[in-house]
């Protein structure tokens, strides 16, 4: 919920606007913060079937660690109820 990260190459459809970065660089930070038991706070499904939703482990929030490790970009529309913002101010600015 929150953020937008780097697409793998060919997944960013032609005329939209992809979150920058390296996508591969991405998946190792996330990999790097999913340790320990995780938990999830589903919030409800997108227009795709999706879940949004918050996920946690030992190192926390995962949508803050990828902002702070800047491995994503915030997305405040995507941020219902401003959830993300609340969870991680530090790692907004």
């Amino acid at each position: 919920m929150g953020i937008d990260a780097p697409e793998l190459p060919g997944h960013c459809r032609q005329g939209r606007a992809c979150a920058p970065g390296d996508p591969y660089r991405s998946t190792e930070s996330l990999r790097a913060a999913m340790q320990g038991r995780m938990t999830i706070q589903r919030y409800k499904q997108d227009r795709y079937g999706r879940t949004i939703a918050t996920i946690a482990g030992n190192k926390g929030d995962l949508s803050c660690w990828q902002l702070k490790h800047r491995q994503a970009i915030y997305k405040p529309k995507w941020d219902e109820g401003g959830i993300v913002a609340s969870l991680c101010p530090a790692a907004l600015d």
